[in-house]
């Protein structure tokens, strides 16, 4: 058996990968032996004497088997656990997108004229205050202000609507009053 350590360094740099990944046939060890230049291994290679071995299959198979049941929740019980829950998942991470999401909300909403810019700073501020939990809060409380600014404003235009009509028939009473004045004090000029 001929010592082959230079073929195989020559093919590895040749076929551009590792020692490991070189394959000289067995049969052929003599004709490989003769060859000492890279050009010569290059011939080897075209005539399928020396090959690169496929590269080794590292499947994942089992891993995204896991990472599914994991995502249902799976191998994730006190006994998998090494990080404190904060490490796990950080509160500020947490507290950032759920600012981000609420934000975000406010701004569209805003833009799409669906509340005005001193609503949209109140509700700004409440949610830096962490006063809604989520979107579904924010969103129910948003209705429920516009709901009750809808209200006052119906309110005031009856009042307002009231006011006006007691007004006219105030007026309406004090000129019939007048009215009558001067037709009795006609009445009483004539006899």
């Amino acid at each position: 058996m001929t010592n082959l350590r230079l073929q195989k360094r020559l093919a590895s740099a040749v076929l551009h990968c590792g020692k490991r990944k070189v394959w000289l046939d067995p049969n052929e060890t003599t004709e490989i032996g003769n060859a000492n230049s890279r050009q010569q291994v290059r011939r080897l290679v075209k005539d399928g004497l020396i090959i690169r071995k496929p590269v080794i299959v590292h499947s994942r198979a089992r891993c995204r088997k896991n990472a599914e049941a994991r995502r249902k929740g799976r191998h994730t019980g006190p006994g998998k656990r090494k990080g404190t829950a904060n490490a796990r998942m950080p509160a500020k991470v947490v507290w950032m997108r759920r600012m981000r999401v609420l934000r975000r909300l406010l701004k569209k909403y805003r833009k799409e004229k669906k509340i005005d810019k001193h609503l949209y700073h109140q509700l700004y501020l409440k949610c830096k205050g962490n006063t809604f939990k989520n979107k579904r809060v924010l969103m129910e409380y948003i209705h429920k202000k516009k709901a009750e600014r809808q209200r006052a404003k119906d309110i005031q235009e009856q009042t307002e609507a009231r006011r006006a009509k007691n007004r006219a028939r105030r007026a309406a009473k004090e000129f019939n009053k007048k009215q009558r004045q001067v037709e009795y004090l006609k009445l009483s000029d004539q006899h």
